[in-house]
């Protein structure tokens, strides 16, 4: 079993969930329940995914909710592409997320063959 808490895979994904939220309170509030809370879920769900791999009994298990966690980043990065076609942010604010996302990505990635 692995202490998801210490992984630098879950501290940065926690970090972008963090920032997601943040990012969303300015929301029109018409989008509350549309993309708002869409993004709040794909961004949720990549350290509750990587959590939940980690109290898993075999590496093969961990590898999968890795997998389910690299497409909530990759739904992340497309809801925050369509955010900036919208103009619900500033492209300083899209490219700071979009490379957090990419970094993100990666560290998922590259994280099971840690395991072997």
């Amino acid at each position: 079993m692995r202490i998801f808490s210490t992984l630098d895979i879950w501290k940065r994904s926690h970090l972008l969930t963090l920032k997601i939220y943040q990012i969303t309170k300015a929301f029109p509030r018409e989008e509350m329940f549309g993309l708002c809370s869409q993004m709040r879920r794909s961004a949720t769900s990549i350290p509750t995914n990587i959590a939940e791999g980690c109290g898993r009994n075999t590496n093969p298990q961990l590898a999968q909710f890795l997998q389910i966690s690299t497409g909530s980043c990759s739904e992340l990065q497309y809801q925050i592409f369509l955010c900036k076609k919208l103009s619900s942010y500033s492209e300083e604010v899209f490219n700071e997320l979009d490379s957090d996302i990419n970094e993100l990505r990666k560290m998922i990635f590259a994280y099971p063959s840690k395991l072997k």
